[in-house]
């Protein structure tokens, strides 16, 4: 397997190294911390759920890559979901908790973060950290009995710390990342019923998106009634904007194509819908949020019709097109239309959004100058670190599941 060709700024050697130092700055007493843009934590903010568990994952990653500093950082972020976050009375793990000391600042279980806690245990138990493998067992026990509701095959959204409430609401980020997470658990672990759900949340997910011109409606009712108007009124939130998301068309295409190279790998003829939904989803994206208003760059969101809504540009939404264009490029083979995309993508990303090599502004506005609209900062390094690792994978299994059996192209130039 060859490694799939990228420009500099998306190239692993020169930009891996350097992505993973800026991202220890993020480390404290308690897990990890949000990054401001001088890599410094931000001391105001929390150590929340979802960003240990990111760079637990990162770094459990980069262990798997070799680099020897990876590793004590991966073992904190073990401890830190095995300690400060986890709820010892009732489970699960807090949303957010104090950068030092035993504080609980948000106490509520939320499915988005809590799929992340499987991201990381996998990674983690990929790498042999200790206390990753009971970390994995009793995230997918908590699965099974808060999560997963198997008369509709996916996950609800939240609850209260004592799971006894929870949110009249289903979201289709809380569920991506689910699957993602049983993605990568299953990969590792071959536990069949994580792959199958997978697929399920996959196959409502292409049904939808084909209902709505292969864009995916993002917010639901309990009973999954689609919420078109949701969040009409802050149409930038961070997790639940208004509208369509192109960025998470990237994102269900690559997860697609992934989970059905998992099935091709267990002997399995995988159902067409797969291999057209991804590259439905992908094209769609491409179309809706690729220079549409006059200038390079993905914007954030759109109505259903496809036109703008919020035209910021986020690092992320870049990350996932470059991953969805290199997983295809893995499925189809040899393609020029999305090598060149790739390049020209690449250039945009050198131009505008890479700041110095390991430090990318998260948000640009519609000029293309740093914004903090809805990201500020600097908290992520999940996206890129994954981007940048891609090109060296085989479509299938997943990142730690690949790296764990050597299923890795080779990385000098």
């Amino acid at each position: 397997m060859d490694r799939i060709k990228t420009p500099p700024a998306l190239d692993y050697s020169r930009q891996f190294p350097a992505l993973l130092e800026f991202a220890t700055g993020a480390r404290v007493d308690n897990g990890f911390g949000y990054l401001g843009p001088d890599g410094q934590v931000v001391p105001d903010r929390p150590a929340e759920l979802w960003i240990t568990c990111r760079m637990t994952h990162v770094f459990a990653l980069a262990d798997l890559l070799g680099y020897p500093r990876a590793r004590e950082l991966a073992e904190h972020g073990v401890r830190s979901l095995r300690g400060a976050f986890h709820d010892d009375e009732f489970g699960g793990w807090y949303s957010a908790v104090a950068l030092t000391g035993n504080q609980v600042v948000d106490e509520s279980k939320a499915a988005y973060a809590h799929a992340f806690v499987i991201l990381a245990a996998t990674s983690a138990l990929a790498a042999e950290i200790e206390g990753a493998g009971d970390l994995l067992a009793e995230a997918l026990d908590n699965q099974d009995r808060y999560w997963f509701e198997p008369e509709v095959g996916r996950v609800r959204e939240s609850w209260n710390r004592e799971f006894t409430r929870t949110e009249d609401y289903r979201g289709i980020n809380a569920n991506m990342h689910t699957t993602e997470a049983y993605l990568a658990a299953a990969d590792l672990t071959g536990d069949e019923q994580l792959l199958r759900r997978a697929v399920g949340i996959l196959h409502f997910v292409a049904q939808q998106a084909e209902v709505h011109r292969w864009r995916i409606p993002e917010h639901f009712t309990a009973d999954w009634q689609v919420l078109p108007e949701y969040n009409e009124d802050q149409p930038a939130h961070p997790f639940r904007p208004f509208g369509v998301t192109p960025g998470h068309g990237f994102e269900w295409s690559r997860l697609m194509l992934q989970a059905r190279q998992s099935l091709v790998a267990r002997g399995e003829e995988p159902p067409a819908w797969m291999l057209r939904g991804a590259q439905e989803l992908f094209r769609t994206a491409d179309a809706d949020s690729w220079q549409v208003d006059g200038e390079p760059g993905f914007i954030y969101t759109t109505d259903f019709d496809g036109h703008p809504v919020v035209r910021e540009r986020m690092h992320w939404v870049l990350c996932e097109a470059v991953g969805a264009n290199i997983v295809l490029q893995r499925v189809l083979g040899e393609n020029p239309e999305l090598a060149d995309q790739l390049q020209i993508w690449g250039e945009y990303a050198d131009q505008f959004l890479l700041e110095a090599p390991g430090r990318w502004w998260h948000e640009l506005d519609p000029s293309n100058h740093p914004a903090e609209r809805t990201w500020p900062g600097k908290p992520d390094a999940y996206h890129v670190a994954q981007m940048l690792i891609l090109p060296l994978l085989p479509a299938s299994p997943a990142f730690a599941a690949a790296l764990k059996r050597g299923n890795i192209a080779p990385i000098g130039d």
